[in-house]
């Protein structure tokens, strides 16, 4: 019998990734239990996931209905200071904002220019990727809200958190301040890696092959 869940070595995984990437280490607490029925349909289903275009309203009841607060959601949407994003999430954007067939007329004009280079057929290669944080795609930092400020938010819902008088004190605290924002984005992962723990047998499992999915 295993001693370690598939759910708990992801945790750890993700904390040590964003460590090694220049962020934050922190403690992850252990002891989840894995679901006995793993499908990504589900998640999305369930509306576990935002949508890339989704109003900060949409966002900030989803984070509510976990027990997060608008902070978190802040506070958490800085993982996009690493990664990337498929064109499609940002093609209205560039090409069709609101049905109008031209750019969104308040994108910064750099990012346009960046945008139209990395997608200019989108609709042809859904694997064509952009970074979504420009700047230092590859380093965990607070130049994601930073960027919010500037107009350089890369998807729809990062700059609306800018826009939003609910969102953007918070946006603008993180982004003057790296190390706020890692205490922050610790705490915040220690509050979102606690939703909906499985534990014992009865709800979940431990599962000695983590590439297993039902």
């Amino acid at each position: 019998r295993p001693g370690v869940s598939c759910a708990d070595i992801i945790a750890i995984a993700a904390r040590d990734f964003v460590h090694l990437a220049g962020g934050p280490y922190y403690q992850v607490k252990t002891g989840r239990w894995d679901g006995k029925i793993s499908n990504a349909s589900r998640v999305r289903n369930h509306n576990s996931v935002p949508g890339s275009n989704a109003t900060v309203a949409d966002l900030i009841e989803l984070f509510r209905s976990k027990g997060l607060s608008a902070r978190d959601l802040v506070v958490l949407s800085g993982a996009h200071t690493i990664g990337y994003a498929h064109c499609q999430s940002v093609a209205n954007r560039i090409y069709d904002y609101e049905g109008s067939s031209r750019a969104e007329p308040d994108i910064d004009p750099r990012l346009l220019k960046e945008l139209k280079m990395s997608c200019p057929y989108f609709d042809r290669n859904a694997d064509v990727v952009v970074p979504l944080d420009v700047p230092t795609p590859f380093e965990f930092d607070n130049s994601y809200h930073g960027n919010l400020e500037k107009n350089l938010g890369m998807l729809v819902t990062d700059q609306a958190l800018y826009l939003d008088p609910r969102t953007r004190p918070a946006v603008e605290e993180l982004g003057k301040d790296k190390d706020r924002f890692f205490q922050a984005f610790a705490e915040s992962m220690e509050r979102m890696g606690s939703i909906k723990l499985k534990r014992g047998w009865r709800h979940g499992e431990k599962r000695t092959d983590c590439t297993l999915h039902m």
